[in-house]
């Protein structure tokens, strides 16, 4: 399984997102907590009434994470789960294919598990 090119395309879909995300949460709470260390009275700067730049930018991290996981989601449904299902359907034609052989040879009814004969365990 793990050598099957469609897994390599799954995995790769998987981080290829995974490391956007990562590096645009991360990246923005950095830049957040660089700027609020490095220009302090940039921070404190009245916007609206009691609202200062820094509390608004601290709030628009809330912001940032929200839309994070809702892109993750749509990235998840429309590229992921497709390639993930398609993979599945094949383990799983894969597997019936071997359980047919298996009745062929009288092998049916007899599974491996772990600790037992024939299994190998470290």
């Amino acid at each position: 399984m793990s050598e099957d090119p469609e897994f390599h395309a799954l995995r790769r879909a998987q981080r290829r997102f995974g490391v956007r995300a990562t590096a645009l949460s991360v990246g923005g709470f950095l830049l957040y907590v660089l700027v609020s260390h490095t220009v302090p009275s940039l921070m404190n700067e009245r916007l609206v009434g009691h609202l200062t730049l820094g509390l608004a930018l601290g709030l628009g991290q809330f912001v940032v994470m929200g839309v994070t996981a809702w892109a993750y989601l749509r990235y998840m449904r429309t590229r992921v789960d497709p390639l993930a299902r398609g993979l599945g359907s094949r383990l799983d034609q894969h597997e019936a294919g071997s359980a047919r052989t298996a009745a062929a040879r009288g092998d049916a009814g007899q599974t491996v598990r772990p600790g037992s004969r024939g299994y190998r365990t470290w």
